[in-house]
């Protein structure tokens, strides 16, 4: 059975990233929750995606400038939330006994990872209990090795498009340098489809994630195709789909 994810919590449903969205997409029955975090140079663990404020808040700049005072009166948009710290959305997932959770490690707005990021993030898992279901994930292979080394017994996701395929010197050759330093491999749905052979040769479908789907007949391809994971915006739509196409087989 294909596990579907919810992608920053469920952004097409709620506010992207927001306690609301955790909280509300527990109610969905997901197998998976997604969310993003960035570090301050204050020192806080903010989940937000983007490295600046401008598309999901009312504030501007780059998140890392953010100070705890700052962040209070920094509002999302189409929201009264401000933006949450790791510790607030991990004491709402908490409350999901054993849901696991895919934690992207984010890189500041000039695409440099924040010293530091991996371990205050594995530090924070650790304390809320909640490692052992945890992913760390990213795009970056120096970043998912720098998890193994910090925080080995942290399971690890590598995500990938096409573009970012290409310059790791193609999909084959990216595949075999992740396939031994992460359990979960994230394709976008485009490159999945245009190698879908390539990668079924390399690894099973258990290992697959793909990602991010939001459209009916999308998902329903892939969820018949049994990759192992879906990350959708929309997860009521996905676990829709996958339940009409289980009672239908």
């Amino acid at each position: 059975m294909t596990l579907i994810t919810g992608h920053r919590g469920a952004r097409n449903l709620w506010p992207e990233n927001s306690l609301q969205g955790f909280r509300n997409v527990l109610e969905l029955g997901v197998d998976a929750v997604e969310f993003d975090v960035h570090l301050t140079d204050a020192g806080e663990l903010l989940v937000i995606h983007d490295a600046t404020l401008e598309r999901t808040t009312e504030g501007q700049g780059p998140v890392r400038a953010l100070t705890p005072e700052a962040r209070l009166n920094v509002r999302l948009k189409d929201s009264d939330e401000t933006v949450p710290t790791l510790s607030e959305v991990l004491s709402v997932l908490a409350a999901a006994d054993g849901l696991p959770l895919h934690v992207e490690i984010k890189s500041d707005e000039t695409g440099t990872p924040y010293p530091g990021i991996v371990e205050k993030v594995a530090a924070e898992l650790a304390a809320q209990g909640i490692a052992g279901r945890s992913y760390l994930t990213s795009f970056d292979v120096s970043v998912l090795e720098e998890c193994r080394r910090v925080a080995p017994d942290i399971a690890r996701l590598v995500s990938v498009n096409a573009a970012w395929a290409d310059k790791q010197g193609g999909l084959k050759r990216f595949i075999a340098q992740v396939e031994g330093l992460v359990e979960i491999v994230a394709i976008h749905h485009e490159l999945m489809e245009a190698e879908w052979d390539l990668i079924t040769s390399l690894l099973p479908a258990d290992r697959l994630c793909v990602w991010t789907l939001n459209d009916e007949a999308l998902i329903a391809k892939w969820l018949e195709r049994g990759v192992g994971h879906l990350t959708s915006d929309s997860p009521d739509l996905a676990l829709t789909l996958r339940s009409k196409i289980a009672t239908a087989a």
